[in-house]
């Protein structure tokens, strides 16, 4: 029962991302994926709207579109502690996805739309693996929309603001650990969707020329999950412990600080590095509590919280440009992003270990404001022994993910 209680409290945020040091996924340009994730000090074009609305009024053209899609897949093994077991995710292709549209009614004044998905994922480990009973397979699908306004004072400081809304849809599937004489091993299926709001706002100064200094600052975003539903297949003498039956959760999705710094030079600024540094507040995250519907006398679940006890970090990166003359710009970086989640409660949900970054990409300008983005990205991750204390679910993961991604972009 235990190990029910505890899987729903984690499945909803689990249903994230493979990879990362928690549970966010970082693919929103392609540009600034082949620059280390950079972003929030960076103007090139729409994509400002998500990194940095204070930069939008400086995109130099009136219209701006961006878009494109990432191939993310991941290699993740299961080594148990105590017997001779190891296992792995099954291959999957995910694709993270943004597109970004700025307008500028005035030289000074910006308006946009940003859609990203920041949270999503699919993950399957292999039939009848020793954690099934905490995850066999599960599928999140989220989206964000963000009408932005950004504004400007001369060529030195900008300012914007936009709204985020939220929505996402998740759906799992978890062996229960029961016996009886019609079944001897018992399933569930979750089902739930969840939305809210939140809000993006960002500064960014100018202060001298080619100096770009950026701070950004993405909200909280507390998911509600309401009548979401939990459907079960036990033996038939335990149907009125584990009925069919709704169930109600928060989830929050951390707040964001970044701060970023680049700097322009060369001979028509053909070089450009910058830095970022952003602030997860991770901390929001140290329980979640689920209300279940009760359905029947014999309910064996009605309320159930579970510490999570996740813990911020402090993600570095640095990228790098060179554009090599009016058609090829290339670009690379690098990051380094430590795990939020302690070593008392490493989960095959989200199997966090922390990860080193290494990026590239590259830009061909055919004509005149088209431009055709294409960026890879490999995460090496350490690996990394823990246990899920609540169920003494114990061993070592070690995991490792290659994105290709290619986008369009155009400003006119």
């Amino acid at each position: 029962m235990r190990r029910f209680t505890t899987l729903l409290l984690f499945v909803c945020l689990a249903a994230t991302t493979t990879f990362g040091g928690g549970y966010q996924v970082g693919l929103h340009s392609m540009r600034n994926i082949g620059m280390g994730l950079i972003g929030t000090s960076l103007s090139y074009d729409a994509s400002a709207l998500f990194y940095n609305p204070g930069g939008a009024a400086f995109v130099k053209d009136k219209w701006s579109f961006s878009g494109g899609v990432s191939f993310l897949m991941a290699r993740t093994t299961f080594q148990a502690t105590d017997v001779n077991y190891q296992t792995h995710l099954k291959s999957q292709i995910n694709t993270p996805l943004y597109f970004y549209a700025a307008f500028k009614p005035t030289k000074d004044l910006s308006v946009g739309l940003a859609i990203n998905t920041p949270y999503g994922n699919s993950l399957a480990w292999e039939d009848n693996w020793k954690g099934r009973f905490l995850i066999q397979n599960l599928s999140f699908k989220a989206f964000t929309f963000q009408p932005t306004v950004s504004y400007k004072f001369g060529d030195i400081l900008g300012i914007g603001v936009g709204l985020v809304y939220a929505t996402g849809s998740v759906d799992m599937n978890k062996a229960v650990p029961v016996n009886g004489n019609d079944v001897p091993e018992g399933s569930v299926n979750i089902k739930g969707n969840a939305s809210s709001f939140g809000f993006n706002a960002g500064i960014m100064v100018h202060p001298v020329k080619g100096l770009s200094i950026g701070i950004d600052y993405r909200s909280k975003i507390e998911m509600k999950v309401k009548g979401g539903t939990a459907t079960f297949t036990v033996p038939a003498s335990l149907g009125g412990s584990f009925p069919n039956t709704n169930v109600d959760v928060m989830l929050p999705l951390p707040a964001n600080l970044d701060f970023g710094a680049s700097y322009e030079f060369g001979k028509s600024n053909q070089f450009m590095i910058g830095i970022n540094l952003c602030y997860v507040f991770w901390n929001t995250y140290d329980s979640l509590i689920f209300n279940f519907e009760k359905v029947s006398p014999t309910q064996a679940i009605t309320r159930s919280a579970v510490p999570a006890l996740y813990q911020s970090r402090l993600i570095p990166r640095i990228g790098f440009q060179y554009k090599i003359n009016e058609v090829v710009t290339v670009r690379c970086g690098g990051y380094y992003d430590p795990s939020p989640v302690q070593s008392d409660y490493l989960n095959p949900q989200t199997p966090s270990t922390d990860q080193v970054g290494l990026t590239c990409g590259l830009s061909v300008n055919p004509f005149k404001g088209f431009s055709i983005d294409a960026a890879f990205l490999y995460i090496m991750g350490t690996q990394r022994t823990g246990s899920f204390s609540p169920d003494n679910f114990k061993g070592t993961y070690s995991n490792a993910v290659y994105s290709p991604g290619i986008g369009l972009s155009y400003s006119f």
